[in-house]
């Protein structure tokens, strides 16, 4: 059931005394595979991740999955209410981030949907940031 579809994404990131929001519209393939839905991307000189793939892979409500290949490998596992010891490839290097899931929101299904995450990320034990994704699926 692999299919090309619009893809909608709201990131917002908020740190001790700033906040970024990036908005992206791009299109992908998206795909349920042993019960899970994947959504799939090429990401864009915008994104600074020029030359890699994003896939997220969504288990249920309780787990999402963000994995990055290509010029820029990583991956972040976010888990409501679990921290997770994930690597984040930051072009020069990979860093050890602690990810902590704290609201994960679906209402995907074959035919697309919404999905939002927020979690907070620590780098060493110390706190980086708070980051809320919005992501919106649409047949093309």
């Amino acid at each position: 059931m692999k299919k090309d579809v619009l893809i909608s994404i709201k990131g917002v990131y908020n740190s001790q005394d700033d906040q970024d929001v990036i908005e992206l519209f791009t299109t992908g393939q998206y795909y349920k595979k042993n019960g899970c839905y994947y959504i799939s991307y090429e990401e864009s000189e915008a994104t600074g991740f020029e030359g890699s793939r994003t896939t997220l892979k969504v288990e249920k409500e309780d787990m999402v999955t963000l994995e990055r290949s290509g010029t820029a490998n990583s991956q972040l596992i976010v888990q409501r209410g679990v921290r997770h010891q994930c690597y984040y490839d930051v072009g020069y290097g990979d860093l050890m981030v602690g990810v902590l899931g704290s609201r994960i929101k679906s209402n995907l299904t074959d035919a697309g949907g919404n999905l939002e995450f927020k979690y907070s990320l620590d780098i060493n034990s110390m706190y980086s940031s708070e980051n809320e994704m919005y992501i919106s699926i649409r047949e093309s």
